[in-house]
């Protein structure tokens, strides 16, 4: 089942003589996460690739670490207003210890596309112990390679293409191959989309990897790469201060405003090649500026 991502709308433009138009838009749809048929979360996302969503989510949420955890999903038909069929649902079955986690992780409102830790019912629900360990060494990745992830992110962004309105994650190697690319209105979904596709595919913990997204590195997506050992993230955008003191924490090497050929590293520098030695840090100043 293939659904719909965008919906086009009649628009017009001053200046061309009152005339509309058609104009496509990313769909913006709730869809409701239940875990073994109660309800979990309620999240506002781009229709498509919903498993990976919903096993990404559970996966940063705590709940599964592998796919073993995450034996089913299912989707849950139901119907709109109207009438008309949804396939806003989607019901995981997890194993008892998943259940247990989600019981005191339920969300008390629903989760907008802007945000990931909206409606958790405490400031300590918002750092999850990460189950896979960031690795410490061993992995590195020359500072020309990153500076070029955004262009590549942006070649692959067709859904970007045709509305102009979604957010972008890719993950990548250490070489810059691409191994999978995600699009959604939500900048968190998109991240939830990539890290549940490697859950899917066997591939967790992301030891080895780098993530690009297309804005800024929030908090939570700071959290998420963490949850699924994913070393590098790298933003075209700006970091927030939280981000870059979790990252500093968690061991990540956090890049912000990575555009043309030049970024800033915020911690983590030592898995660059060549290195980027941490200075003493100032008041809302980067540990250093990479021009690759």
């Amino acid at each position: 089942m293939r659904l719909s991502r965008t919906r086009r709308v009649a628009v017009v433009r001053p200046g061309e003589g009152s005339r509309s138009r058609s104009d496509a838009l990313a769909i913006e749809e709730p869809l409701e996460i239940r875990i073994a048929g109660e309800p979990f979360s309620v999240t506002m996302r781009t229709p498509g690739d919903d498993f990976d969503l919903v096993a990404g989510f559970l996966v940063s949420e705590g709940v599964v670490r592998n796919r073993d955890d995450l034996p089913a999903m299912r989707v849950v038909s139901g119907l709109s207003r109207t009438g008309e069929p949804t396939f806003n649902i989607v019901d995981a079955a997890v194993g008892p210890h998943g259940r247990a986690i989600a019981a005191g992780r339920g969300r008390a409102m629903p989760v907008s596309s802007a945000c990931g830790v909206c409606g958790l019912a405490s400031i300590d629900a918002v750092r999850t112990a990460s189950s896979w360990p960031v690795l410490a060494a061993g992995f590195t990745i020359r500072d020309s390679v990153l500076a070029a992830l955004p262009d590549r992110l942006r070649e692959q962004q067709r859904l970007f293409d045709s509305t102009g309105g979604v957010h972008a994650a890719g993950l990548f190697d250490a070489d810059g191959r691409l191994l999978v690319l995600r699009e959604d209105v939500g900048r968190h979904n998109a991240v939830d989309k990539v890290v549940g596709w490697a859950l899917r595919e066997g591939r967790l913990p992301l030891l080895h990897t780098v993530l690009q997204v297309s804005g800024r590195a929030s908090f939570e997506l700071v959290q998420k790469a963490r949850m699924a050992g994913i070393p590098v993230l790298a933003a075209v955008s700006a970091p927030s201060s939280l981000a870059a003191e979790l990252a500093e924490e968690a061991g990540i090497t956090l890049v912000g405003f990575s555009r043309g050929r030049s970024f800033n590293v915020y911690a983590g520098g030592h898995r660059l090649d060549p290195p980027v030695a941490a200075a003493p840090a100032k008041a809302g100043r980067p540990d250093a500026t990479v021009g690759a």
